[in-house]
């Protein structure tokens, strides 16, 4: 009879310190994604296109350089406030 190899249930679940640490890993990783975002867009000349990819998709459209730069902007400060949330939340816990 072949093996049935290793399936999600028979894993121990993760506790709560193991999500928020790879929570946080994530978070990291796409904060300095975005820091790269940001700065590739900001040192890009005014007259260079810029194209937005579709969600779920394979097709680009033309984009507003300014545009994507703000949104851009505001993704990465969104991450770093989940960040900090999480960051003061932990620091929370270690006081009780």
């Amino acid at each position: 009879m072949p093996g049935r190899g290793v399936l999600p249930e028979d894993q121990a679940a993760p506790g709560p310190a193991d999500s928020s640490t790879l929570h946080k890993e994530d978070l990291c990783s796409k904060i300095k994604e975005q820091k790269v975002v940001v700065d590739e867009l900001s040192n890009l000349k005014k007259n260079r296109k810029v194209y937005r990819q579709q969600q779920n998709s394979n097709l680009f459209f033309l984009a507003d350089r300014a545009e994507m730069l703000s949104e851009s902007k505001n993704m990465l400060d969104e991450l770093k406030k989940e960040y900090q949330e999480i960051e003061n939340s932990e620091k929370t816990n270690m006081k009780k």
